[in-house]
């Protein structure tokens, strides 16, 4: 990689050149984020996981550069007009704005005013003009009228056209512009359109809307550009033009002189044309893009963080659970997991209205427990939720059985989808959607993966950002949790181990049918008898990977194979064996990480096993918590302001956060709620996805269906 991009990343993000360069070879070796940020820490300086990957997203935004930089180049050189000077300032580009605007000028145009006056043969009058060589520009346009224009005035017209987009391909006065128009206001005026149609009115706090740019929150910009697309507002940046137009002047002159004030307000014309006509509506356009990206990167990293918590949900483990997914006209679906998630058994019941078969119901789900030895009960927290759950906390439960209620968020998405198609062929959508709630209970990670996540429900204005970050965030955001826990190799699906590194859709089909075929994995070498997956891809992946009760218990943990050696010195000098050691916190205790460092392997590698060896395959995540939501609040009726309730926390955006608590409608904590000192604080850090809190309520709208809550715990 250039040297000027290392510089450039390791500026912006605040680490040294040389984790720069080290992290972009082990990218150029074919290594993934989390296998360089788990395991070559000596390489990187111990950075985490998001830090690597802000460098690979830079390292692949520089190499898309390199070949615009060498597209533009070509062009430029192919017109005889490539300068050493301006070579130089290409290669030295590290803006994608900067590039454009250097290329600006030698880019082929298609047809302007300013090249119809070029080709008419008005450009030696707009060059001594530009260059200000003439006092009289009205007498020196005399000499052009007859041939090349029909007048005096339409030569110095013509002369101005060319002006006017040179001035606008300058890109020190572009540069300039967007200084300006960055600190300056965003105004958002109600459209004409919009006054016509009632489906307006959902953004009428923007009819008369004015904030500075960089102070607007991104869901407030995201929510302007969203209602200027579907015409409803106009949107402007109010630069002042007799300000912007001085300095484009300023800029333009450069301290030379001007010989008179007729050429001064020839210039003065056409610098007022260049900004009204060409440099104001394309300097807008890219500061309000930039906003709007700043925007989109806000918005994903409140996504990302969201899903990041909501694939780390508090698993309920391998249990034996009745899933639910409930309906009133429909009726209830019922089926029976084992402790794989494997189905057992399906039904309907009909526990409400209108069918109200309470007796038969209760009678079936006591039969079903007994008879599958149900440990836990998921009920989905949809339509008819509340109602299921206050039903089935009257059947008489043995001893220990609990009960959840789980979102259903993306069920319905992922019943209907060929992965569900693929595992239950022969159910239909409501038998697939009840049991993706009970494998949630067990194991949300693993469950969700199989979810479009812009389907579950936990974004803000995610269809309004740019997709293709959306996309590379919530991949990047799946494939960290997923190698964070690790992954059981003899239970996983495909569709979880495509996620681990180095495996991939491919990959993570043929692991899957070689165990199909020879059993269950005793060792992590033999992934090496995967068809496929050659050395490499075993280096990346095998400390993710978990084998239980595999013969060396290192499988069963996340040091890598490639220390197994280390491990097994560490057994020798006290002693005992790798059996032995695994899991033994006080024998580990008496190992001194720096008598074990060796090679490529240095302290940070040494004090992660030991860590690991302590607790071997820790989950990270926490342990299932039931949930009860006050009984006497079922609808919005039965809300009053000053009511304290209990709720569960659904989704977080940079507003605020949305807190069910048992009705239909979720209420809103807005950031200034939350707690004493917090008024202009982000939630993401105060509160998780799922998290059980107690909130007082505000205020309540009946009519818009809409609640206000503080946060009180």
């Amino acid at each position: 990689m250039k040297k000027v991009y290392v510089k450039y990343i390791a500026e912006v993000l605040n680490v040294r050149e040389w984790q720069v360069e080290n992290c972009a070879e082990l990218f150029a070796d074919g290594c993934t984020v989390p296998f360089i940020s788990r395991y070559r820490k000596e390489r990187t300086g111990g950075l985490d996981d998001v830090a690597v990957a802000e460098i690979l997203h830079f390292t692949e935004t520089f190499s898309e550069m390199e070949k615009r930089k060498s597209s533009i180049l070509a062009t430029i050189g192919a017109a005889g007009k490539l300068t050493d000077e301006l070579r130089d300032e290409i290669e030295n580009c590290v803006s994608a704005a900067a590039l454009e605007d250097l290329y600006l000028p030698y880019r082929p145009k298609r047809k302007t005013r300013a090249t119809v006056a070029e080709a008419a043969g008005l450009g030696p009058l707009a060059d001594a003009m530009y260059e200000m060589r003439i006092a009289d520009p009205k007498a020196e346009a005399r000499r052009y009228a007859g041939s090349q224009a029909a007048s005096a005035d339409e030569a110095l017209a013509g002369a101005r056209d060319i002006i006017a987009e040179r001035l606008s391909e300058t890109a020190c006065i572009r540069e300039h512009l967007r200084d300006i128009f960055r600190t300056r206001r965003i105004v958002s005026k109600l459209s004409k359109a919009g006054k016509s149609n009632p489906d307006a009115s959902k953004y009428r706090t923007y009819f008369d809307f004015s904030m500075p740019l960089r102070q607007i929150p991104s869901h407030n910009l995201l929510a302007i550009l969203r209602a200027e697309n579907e015409g409803f507002l106009t949107v402007k940046i109010d630069a002042d033009p007799q300000k912007c137009c001085n300095k484009i002047f300023y800029d333009f002159r450069q301290g030379r002189h001007c010989p008179s004030a007729a050429l001064e307000n020839e210039l003065r014309l056409a610098v007022d044309d260049a900004y009204r006509r060409l440099l104001e509506p394309s300097i807008s356009n890219e500061i309000i893009k930039e906003a709007k990206e700043k925007a989109d990167r806000e918005s994903v990293a409140v996504f990302g963080e969201n899903l990041r918590q909501l694939l780390l949900a508090a698993p309920a483990g391998q249990k034996r659970i009745m899933a639910i997914d409930p309906g009133f006209r429909t009726g209830c679906k019922v089926v029976c997991l084992d402790r794989q998630g494997n189905l057992l058994y399906f039904t309907t019941i009909y526990p409400h209205p209108p069918k109200s078969e309470k007796v038969r119901s209760i009678v079936a789900v006591s039969e079903m427990i007994e008879k599958y030895g149900i440990e836990m009960i998921a009920i989905g927290n949809g339509t008819a939720g509340r109602d299921t759950e206050d039903f089935i906390r009257k059947v008489r439960l043995p001893d220990g059985v609990k009960v959840f209620s789980v979102s259903e968020d993306g069920a319905s998405v992922y019943s209907a989808s060929e992965v569900a198609r693929e595992e239950f062929p022969e159910y239909d959508v409501t038998v697939r959607g009840a049991v993706s709630i009970g494998r949630r209970l067990m194991d949300p990670l693993a469950e969700l993966v199989k979810i479009d996540p812009k389907s579950l429900g936990v974004g803000q204005y995610q269809h309004d950002v740019d997709q293709k970050m959306l996309k590379d965030k919530l991949d990047d955001t799946v494939t960290s949790c997923v190698n964070s826990v690790g992954v059981n190799l003899n239970t996983a699906s495909p569709y979880l181990l495509q996620y681990v590194s180095g495996i991939g859709p491919a990959l993570a089909g043929n692991i899957v049918r070689y165990r199909a075929e020879n059993g269950d994995y005793r060792s992590r070498r033999d992934l090496l008898g995967v068809p496929r997956l050659g050395d490499k891809a075993f280096e990346q992946c095998a400390g993710f990977l978990r084998i239980r009760g595999a013969e060396n218990p290192l499988d069963d943990s996340a040091v890598h194979p490639e220390c197994y050696h280390i491990v097994a010195r560490m057994a020798t000098d006290l002693g005992t064996s790798t059996g032995e050691l695994v899991g033994n916190a006080e024998l580990c205790a008496k190992i001194k990480a720096e008598d074990y460092v060796e090679g490529d392997f240095g302290l940070p590698t040494i004090n992660d096993i030991l860590k690991e060896l302590v607790k071997p395959g820790l989950d990270p995540r926490e342990t299932a918590q039931e949930f009860e939501f006050a009984n006497d609040i079922r609808d919005i009726e039965d809300l009053a302001p000053g009511m304290e309730l209990p709720g569960i926390v659904t989704n977080i955006t940079a507003f605020g956060a949305f807190v069910d608590i048992g009705i239909h409608e979720n209420g809103l904590v807005h950031v200034s709620r939350m707690g004493a000192g917090r008024r202009n604080a982000p939630p993401s850090g105060m509160l998780k996805l799922h998290q059980h809190v107690k909130v007082s309520v505000i205020s309540v709208d009946t009519d818009r269906r809409r609640i206000s809550l503080r946060l009180i715990k």
